[in-house]
């Protein structure tokens, strides 16, 4: 039998960090076509580009999530906690800082989605995190990884894109010349390290949040082309 998606009721509260990003902003953009979503909750510090009515902002303040986020709780019918933040060492200005953002902020999101019972909680992380990577980049992910599966949530989706392709408000210059230096042999290159569009990676996670029963670990080879069909 076919469901019409569009006469079911909605019921769902999404929460976004980092919804500014170039995942968060597709991201907020097929939250809001999705009609099971009652409503969206943008974690960010700065202007979004997009206006709904569904649609609300509250200042990302991870250190004070219980107070910021006030206005989501466990009485919501159900409530999706996605997380797109991630930095460079560069942009953050140390170790220390990125790690703050790409670590710390991302289990506090986690504790605060244990608190509200959250039915989902769906993280971007990185092809080759690993706890124990040489890498600090993938080692903090891995971290980062192991301690939110560690905290019990109810269900955990964990995906993991290689280089992304999209325009981002901020300029990284060692993402930008990767894809230059890949863009001749990209359709040559396997799917699991080939670079891959932002949109396919917001739309594969909306697919995992509205899934029975979603992978735990989607890998970026599985997420090539989700957008066309999403």
């Amino acid at each position: 039998m076919t469901v019409n998606r569009a006469t079911m009721p909605a019921r769902r509260t999404a929460v976004v960090a980092g919804a500014t990003g170039l995942i968060g902003r597709e991201l907020i953009i097929r939250l809001l076509r999705e009609p099971r979503y009652a409503r969206i909750v943008a974690l960010t510090r700065r202007p979004l580009a997009v206006s709904h009515s569904r649609l609300s902002v509250v200042d990302a303040a991870y250190e004070r999530l219980p107070a910021v986020l006030d206005v989501v709780t466990g009485e919501d019918a159900s409530v999706d906690v996605f997380c797109c933040l991630g930095t460079t060492i560069r942009t953050a200005g140390s170790e220390e800082a990125f790690r703050r953002v790409d670590h710390d902020y991302v289990v506090a999101l986690g504790r605060w989605a244990r608190t509200v019972r959250a039915h989902r909680m769906v993280i971007v992380s990185a092809l080759g995190a690993d706890a124990g990577s040489r890498v600090f980049y993938n080692r903090v992910k891995g971290e980062t990884e192991r301690d939110l599966a560690a905290l019990g949530l109810a269900s955990l989706v964990i995906v993991r894109p290689s280089l992304l392709a999209g325009e981002r408000e901020e300029f990284r210059v060692g993402e930008r010349l990767a894809l230059m230096a890949t863009r001749p042999l990209r359709a040559l290159l396997p799917a699991r390290i080939r670079p891959i569009a932002a949109a396919d990676v917001a739309q594969s996670m909306v697919n995992a949040a509205l899934a029975d029963a979603p992978p735990a670990v989607i890998e970026s080879a599985a997420m090539q082309g989700a957008a066309e069909t999403g």
